[in-house]
C-alpha cells in the first residue's frame, strides 16, 4: 500500500474522509497481518468511520485480533464482523468509545461473542438477565470479569442508539442491583455462620436507587439488619456489619481486574460516624428525632435491591411517610434555603466552567429542583413520588406543578448533559464530571453524540445552550406555575391549586403566602405589555427574594416600586434588558428597611442599579457632588428650597451607597461577594463622609446666599470631628463638627459673631426640617467646654482657650479634626493651630496617659446601655470600636510628633502606620483591624436592616438572619455569626489590654 514519494495514497485520503485523524498510523494498522483478509474491504472502513473515534476503534480491533487464541478464532471473529452488521456496529462502536472496554476485550478475547446474539428479549435486559450473566462469579475477580462483560452489552446498545439515555441509566442500575446481590452472595458464602444469625437488607440510594445510574458512580446504599429468630440482637448486628463490610470490599477493592465501583454508605444515619448497620426501629428513631431535611430528600430514591427484600420493603414503607412530611418540619425553609444556594466554592476555580454536575446550569440544578418540588407537593399528590428524575419531571408537568414547555426543555437539557457525562465516563470507566480540555477527547464525545460536521465546536455550542436552559429554568421552575395560578391566562393547561401555590410559597420562605400571592396577582394579571414583562421577570426575581432573609418584604417592596414606576417606559425595560439591574434590585429590596425606604421616597433612583447610563453604583467623588449641589443652590429660590434640593441629592446618594454595599456584600450570579471586608467598610465610610461634607458645603452656601448675598461678614469654616473627620461615617451617624470663624477686615467682631451664629442656627434648622428626605443632624458637642461653651468661636478664641484651658480629652478629640466645608484657608489655619496639641512634641506625660485610661474605663462602665450584652456591643463592648480606636489614638498622641505616618484622622491608616513604625506587631495590628472592620460592618448592617442606628445585634430572628446574610452567613448560621464576633472581639480585647491598659500578660 505504498505510494509514490510526495503523493498521498488513495487509502490515506479515504481514511481522512472517514474521520481518521492519524491516517498514517491507520494505514500501518490496516497493513498488519491480523487485518490482511479485510485490507481492501470497503465495509470495514465504512463501519470504522461511523464510530466516535475511528483511530481508537481500529487500534482496539487490531488488539482484539492479536489476542485471539488461534487462527481459527481470529477467522471466526473476522467472518462474523463482516457478515453481521449488528455485531460490526456494536463491537466497533464500543472500541471507538471506550479504551477501558477495549482493554477488557484484549484481556478476555472471547467476550466479543456477548455482542453477537441480539434477539428482541436481549434489547432491554433487567435484573434477572444480569443476575444470570453474573451467576458463575464466585470471587471478586470473576465477578469483575462478568460485570465488565455485562457492561459491554449495555455500552454497545448505548453507543449504537439502540437504547436511549433513560434506558441505559436504568440498565446500569439493574446491573448494579445484580452485582450487589452477587457480592452479598459471595460474602455470605464466605461466612455462612454470620448469614444464619441475621437478616440483612441493602437499600439503594442516590442514582442507583433512582434507577438512573452512571457508568461509573459511587453506589450509595443503606443497610438494615435484624436478628433471626432466637438470635441476640447485638450478635446479629455484628454479623450483619461483617457481611455488609465484606460486600462493600468485594465491589470496591482493586484486584488484577480493577474494581467495579465504590459502595458508599455515608447516607446512613449519622453518616460515617454512625453504625454501618442498624435495625429498622433504630433507623426510624433517628429519622423521627434527628434527621435533617437533606436526609429526607435523599430518601426519595430509597429502593430495596439486595439481601432480605421483605425487610427492605418494610424499611421503605416505614420511612416514606416521614419523607412526605418533611415539608411540614419547622426547619424546612432554612434548610431549603441552604440547599438552594449553589455550592461551587469547593470546586477549584479552573474547573467550575467544566463541571457538568455541580457547576451553574449543571445536572444537580435539575435534580435539586425536581426533588424539592416533589417534597413540597408529593405530600398530597402520590403521582409525584418517583425516584427517577425524568419520570418525576414528567409527573410534575402533568400535574401543573411545572409548566409543560419548561419541563420539555429541561427534559431535553438533562438528557443531553447526562449523555455527555456517560460518554466522558465510558472512555476510561473513571468517575468524573469534568468536561475534558483535550481536543481529541472533545471530538470523540461530539461524534459519539451525533455531531459530525464540526464535533468540537458543535459540542461546546450544544453544551452551553443546554446549560443555559437549565440556568434560566432552574428558578423559573419554582415560580412560573405560581404566576400561571394567579394570572389565569393560559387555557387548557393544568394549574396549581390555591393550596398548592400556598404550600410552595411557604416552602420557599414566604411567611405570609396569602399576601405574597395577592402581590403576584396584582403584578402579573392582565394582558397588558406591563403584565407580560412582569411575568417574564418575576420567576427570577422571586427566587432572589427567596434567597434573602425576608422574601415577603422583598416582594412587597417590589410591588410598591412597580406601582410607582410601572407607567414609566424605562423601568421594566431596565430590569428586562440590563443584566445587573433586576438582581441588584431584588437584593436591595429584600436586605432590610433602609435602602427600600430611601428608594420609595424617589423610586426613579432604580436607574442607578443598572449597568448602563444610570450612573451605576460606584460612589461619586466629592467634587462632583459639590458641583451638583452648588448648581442646585444657584437655581433655587431661597435657602429652604436650596437645602431641600441638597437633601434630595443626599438621599439619592445614600441609596447609591447602601445599594452598592448590599450588592457587594451579597454578591450576584455574575459577581461574587466582595472578599475584602475592609474595602467595603472604607467605601461606605468614604462615600457617606464625602456626601455629608458636600451637603454641609451646599447648605452653608445656601444660607449665606439667602442672608448676605455673595459674602458673609466673617470667614467661616466647618471642621469635621469624630467619625466624620475620620472619613468613617456610617449610615446612621450624626455629623460631629466644630465651627470656626474669623471676621473680615473692617468688620466688627460682634457683628461677625452674630452672623456666624445665625449661619449655624439656620444650617441646623434647614437640615432637620421634617420632609421625605432623611435629616442630617449636626452635633457640635466636641467644641471647647462642650455643651456649655459657645457654638462658634473665632480662631483667636480657640487659640486662647487651647493655650490656657485645653484638657486631655480635647486633645484626644482633636486627633480626628479635618476641615470639611467653608473657607479653606481658615480651615488650614485651624489645623495648624491644633497640630501641636494632638501631636505633642514630647509625647504624652504619664499623668495624661493615666487620665485617658481613666476616661476610657469610666465610659465603659457608664455609657453601656442597661441590659445590653457587653460582648456583643459593637461600639462600647470589649474588642469593639471604642477599644480599637482609643488604642490607636493613644499611639497617635504619644508618637505622632515623631512618626509622620500617624498624623491621619483615619483609624485604619493610623493603625497601618503604627505597624510600619514598629509600635505594634503585625499580628496585633491585624487582630485590631479585623475587629474594627467587623464592628463597623455590624453597625452598618443593623442600620441597613432595621432602618435605624444600633450598636448591638437585633434580637428579632428575621432581622438577625438579615444581618447574618449581609455579613456572609447563610440561612441558619446566625449562631455561627455571633460566635465569630465574640471570638474576634475577645482577641482584640487581649491586644487592647496590653497596649492601651498596659497589662503585660494576656
Amino acid at each position: 500500500m505504498t505510494a509514490a514519494p510526495g503523493r498521498r495514497s488513495s487509502t490515506f485520503t479515504r481514511l481522512l474522509r472517514h474521520g481518521f485523524t492519524d491516517a498514517s498510523a491507520a494505514e500501518r494498522l490496516l497493513d498488519s497481518p491480523e487485518l490482511a483478509p479485510l485490507r481492501d474491504d470497503p465495509v470495514l472502513l465504512e463501519a470504522l468511520g461511523g464510530t466516535a473515534d475511528p483511530d481508537l476503534a481500529l487500534l482496539g480491533l487490531v488488539r482484539l485480533l492479536e489476542a485471539q487464541q488461534s487462527p481459527g478464532a481470529r477467522r471466526e471473529l473476522l467472518d462474523t464482523l463482516i457478515a453481521a452488521k449488528p455485531l460490526r456496529d456494536r463491537l466497533l462502536g464500543v472500541l471507538g468509545a471506550s479504551t477501558a472496554l477495549a482493554d477488557h476485550l484484549a484481556r478476555h478475547p472471547d467476550d466479543w461473542q456477548a455482542l453477537v446474539m441480539y434477539e428482541a428479549y436481549d434489547l432491554h435486559p433487567g435484573v434477572e438477565e444480569f443476575e444470570a450473566g453474573l451467576a458463575e462469579a464466585t470471587d471478586p475477580v470473576s465477578l469483575r470479569v462478568a460485570y465488565r462483560r455485562c457492561l459491554l452489552s449495555i455500552a454497545a446498545r448505548d453507543v449504537c442508539g439502540t437504547t436511549g439515555l433513560a434506558e441505559s441509566a436504568a440498565e446500569l442500575a439493574d446491573l448494579a442491583t445484580a452485582t450487589l446481590r452477587a457480592a452479598l452472595g459471595i460474602a455470605e458464602a464466605a461466612a455462612p455462620e454470620d448469614a444464619a444469625l441475621c437478616r440483612l437488607a441493602v437499600i439503594a440510594m442516590g442514582k442507583c436507587g433512582g434507577h438512573e445510574l452512571n457508568y461509573v458512580s459511587d453506589v450509595d446504599v443503606i443497610f438494615v439488619g435484624e436478628a433471626t429468630e432466637g438470635t441476640d440482637e447485638t450478635k446479629a448486628l455484628r454479623a450483619a456489619t461483617r457481611l455488609a463490610s465484606h460486600m462493600m470490599r468485594i465491589c470496591s477493592e482493586t484486584t488484577v481486574e480493577g474494581s467495579i465501583w465504590p459502595v458508599d454508605a455515608n447516607l446512613r444515619p449519622e453518616g460515617r460516624n454512625g453504625p454501618l448497620v442498624r435495625t429498622l426501629s433504630s433507623h426510624l428513631a433517628y429519622y423521627q428525632r434527628w434527621a435533617k431535611t437533606w436526609e429526607f430528600q435523599a430518601l426519595l430514591k430509597a429502593r430495596p435491591v439486595a439481601g432480605d427484600l421483605d425487610l427492605g420493603a418494610e424499611y421503605v414503607a416505614a420511612v416514606q411517610p416521614l419523607v412526605w412530611k418533611a415539608a411540614e418540619r419547622e426547619n424546612f425553609v432554612p434548610d431549603v434555603q441552604k440547599m438552594r444556594r449553589r455550592v461551587v466554592e469547593n470546586i477549584p476555580v479552573a474547573e467550575v466552567d467544566r463541571q457538568l454536575k455541580l457547576g451553574p446550569g449543571g445536572l444537580r440544578d435539575v435534580e435539586f429542583a425536581v426533588q424539592l418540588l416533589q417534597l413540597v407537593h408529593g405530600r398530597a399528590d402520590t403521582s409525584l413520588r418517583s425516584g427517577t428524575t425524568l419520570d418525576a419531571l414528567k409527573a410534575l408537568a402533568a400535574g401543573g406543578y411545572v409548566g409543560r414547555a419548561d419541563a420539555a426543555q429541561l427534559d431535553e437539557a438533562y438528557r443531553f448533559l447526562r449523555s455527555m457525562e456517560h460518554r466522558i465516563q465510558l472512555f476510561r470507566l473513571r468517575r468524573t464530571h469534568l468536561v475534558p480540555e483535550e481536543e481529541a477527547e472533545l471530538r470523540r464525545i461530539g461524534r459519539s453524540l451525533g455531531l459530525r460536521t464540526d464535533p468540537v465546536a458543535d459540542l461546546h455550542r450544544e453544551w452551553r445552550r443546554h446549560a443555559g436552559v437549565v440556568r434560566r429554568l432552574h428558578e423559573k421552575l419554582f415560580y412560573r406555575p405560581l404566576l400561571d395560578a394567579v394570572a389565569q391566562l393560559a387555557t387548557g393547561e393544568a394549574r396549581l391549586s390555591t393550596e398548592a401555590a400556598r404550600e410552595r410559597m411557604v416552602a420557599l420562605g414566604y411567611a405570609d403566602p396569602a399576601s405574597a400571592l395577592r402581590h403576584l396577582e396584582a403584578l402579573a394579571s392582565g394582558v397588558t405589555r406591563k403584565a407580560a414583562i412582569q411575568r417574564t421577570l418575576l420567576p427570577v426575581l422571586l427566587g432572589w427574594f427567596a434567597d434573602s432573609a425576608d422574601p415577603d418584604a422583598g416582594l412587597l417592596n417590589f410591588r410598591k416600586v412597580s406601582d410607582a414606576l410601572g407607567k414609566t417606559p424605562w423601568y421594566l425595560r431596565l430590569l428586562r434588558d440590563e443584566g445587573a439591574a433586576a438582581q441588584n434590585l431584588a437584593r436591595v429590596l429584600s436586605a432590610g428597611r433602609l435602602a427600600p425606604d430611601l428608594l420609595m421616597r424617589a423610586p426613579e433612583a432604580v436607574a442607578l442599579l443598572g449597568d448602563g447610563d444610570g450612573g451605576g453604583l460606584e460612589p461619586r467623588p466629592r467634587a462632583h457632588l459639590e458641583q451638583e449641589i452648588y448648581a442646585a443652590v444657584k437655581r433655587a429660590d431661597g435657602a429652604a428650597q436650596a437645602v431641600t434640593a441638597a437633601r434630595g441629592v443626599r438621599r439619592r446618594e445614600l441609596f447609591r451607597t447602601a445599594a452598592a454595599d448590599i450588592v457587594g456584600s451579597y454578591g450576584t450570579e455574575e459577581q461574587p461577594a466582595e472578599a475584602d471586608q475592609g474595602a467595603l467598610v472604607d467605601r461606605v465610610g468614604g462615600a457617606v463622609s464625602d456626601l455629608t461634607a458636600a451637603t454641609l458645603a451646599g447648605t452653608l452656601r445656601a444660607v449665606v446666599r439667602d442672608g448676605w448675598g455673595d459674602e458673609l461678614p466673617t470667614r467661616f469654616a466647618v471642621i469635621g470631628m469624630g467619625r466624620f473627620g475620620g472619613h468613617e461615617l456610617g449610615y446612621g451617624s450624626d455629623a460631629d463638627v466644630v465651627f470656626v470663624h474669623e471676621p473680615r477686615d473692617g468688620v466688627d467682631e460682634r457683628e461677625a459673631s452674630q452672623a456666624a451664629n445665625k449661619v449655624v442656627s439656620e444650617m441646623r434648622r434647614l437640615l432637620q426640617i421634617p420632609s421625605a428626605d432623611p435629616p442630617l443632624l449636626i452635633d457640635a458637642d466636641l467644641r471647647p467646654e462642650g455643651k456649655s461653651g459657645p457654638l462658634v468661636r473665632t480662631l483667636t478664641s480657640y487659640a486662647a482657650y487651647y493655650r490656657r484651658w485645653a484638657l486631655t480629652w480635647e486633645s484626644h478629640a482633636l486627633l480626628r479634626a479635618e476641615p470639611v466645608a467653608g473657607d479653606e484657608g481658615l480651615g488650614r489655619r485651624f489645623i495648624e493651630l491644633i497640630d501641636p496639641l494632638r501631636y505633642p512634641a514630647d509625647g504624652l506625660a504619664d499623668e495624661a496617659v493615666r487620665e485617658i485610661r481613666r476616661l476610657k474605663a469610666r465610659m465603659e462602665s457608664e455609657r453601656l446601655p442597661r441590659g445590653a450584652d457587653p460582648k456583643l456591643h459593637a461600639k462600647l463592648g470589649p474588642g469593639g470600636l471604642s477599644d480599637v480606636e482609643w488604642t490607636v489614638q493613644l499611639m497617635q498622641l504619644r508618637h505622632g510628633s515623631a512618626e509622620p505616618g500617624l498624623r491621619t484622622t483615619r483609624t485604619r491608616e493610623a493603625l497601618a502606620a503604627a505597624r510600619a513604625a514598629g509600635l505594634i506587631t503585625d499580628e496585633d495590628a491585624a487582630t485590631l483591624d479585623e475587629a474594627w472592620v467587623l464592628a463597623t460592618r455590624v453597625r452598618n448592617a443593623v442600620m441597613l436592616v432595621r432602618g435605624r442606628a444600633g450598636d448591638t445585634f437585633p434580637t428579632e430572628p428575621r432581622e438577625l438572619a438579615a444581618v447574618g446574610r449581609y455579613l456572609g452567613y447563610g440561612p441558619g448560621h446566625a449562631g455561627d455569626m455571633l460566635d465569630a464576633y465574640r471570638r474576634t472581639a475577645r482577641r482584640a480585647r487581649g491586644v487592647v489590654e496590653e497596649l492601651f491598659y498596659g497589662i503585660a500578660e494576656r
